[in-house]
């Protein structure tokens, strides 16, 4: 089966870098299905502005921290598009605080959207990529779940969690021709980074990073499509940094 008839499903894919991976996915080929919060009231607009610069896309409301609304969010997709055959499970947020101010609210929404959404997500694919003979699910976790970060015990908990779910899911799926794999972006230049006063870009951030500069979305998108391949059929397991060398391993 060519990319052309293959589907995929980007949680979190309206907006900053999810849209970035969405419109390089047609642009190869992809049909292309991505996820939005139920409280985003501009999805519509979102949609249609897509379809003017040529991507068709389908967009379904769905909670990725519930169990629920994810089973049926993916049979929403299958019934317009076909099986999900590439899951990139991309949708997370921040809330971020020390931990003397944590509050089990915060940590909670953190791990139940960062964490739990790839189970939830996951759970409704993953046996018919199994049944089919192939499949791919990419994760994408943080540079802050390899070495953590201040302000962010409950994000960089959720972002470690990614890759043990990834290995032993792969390990499982390894001989049904399903890989599963994270990716752990840095500082990645989307409108969210970019908004970063520049003094604190160039005094605190862009000093770390001994590339020089902040990574771009099409960059981590090039990485997602290359691992959604029939190329990367023997790459499985595999945690991929792509932070210009903020963090090595």
């Amino acid at each position: 089966m060519s990319e052309k008839q293959r589907v995929v499903l980007v949680t979190g894919g309206m907006g900053g870098l999810g849209e970035t991976i969405s419109t390089k996915m047609v642009d190869a080929g992809y049909k292309l299905a991505v996820t939005y919060s139920p409280g985003n009231k501009s999805h519509a607009d979102w949609v249609a502005q897509m379809a003017e610069r040529g991507y068709r896309i389908l967009a379904v409301p769905c909670d990725v921290a519930d169990y629920d609304a994810c089973a049926q969010a993916v049979s929403q997709v299958q019934e317009a598009l076909g099986p999900v055959d590439v899951l990139v499970n991309n949708a997370g947020i921040t809330r971020d605080m020390t931990f003397r101010k944590m509050d089990q609210i915060n940590w909670n929404a953190v791990l139940r959207t960062n964490l739990d959404s790839l189970f939830n997500m996951s759970k409704q694919v993953a046996d018919g990529m199994v049944e089919r003979g192939w499949g791919r699910i990419i994760n994408v976790s943080s540079v802050n779940g390899s070495k953590g970060a201040f302000g962010q015990t409950n994000y960089s908990a959720a972002k470690a969690g990614v890759h043990g779910f990834t290995k032993a899911l792969a390990l499982e799926v390894a001989r049904k021709g399903v890989t599963v794999n994270t990716i752990s972006p840095g500082y990645i230049g989307t409108k969210m980074v970019t908004a970063i006063p520049k003094e604190v870009l160039d005094s605190k951030i862009l000093p770390h990073i001994p590339v020089g500069r902040l990574g771009r979305p099409e960059e981590v998108a090039g990485l997602i499509i290359y691992l959604a391949s029939q190329e990367a059929a023997f790459v499985t397991g595999a945690n991929i940094a792509i932070n210009g060398g903020q963090h090595m391993q």
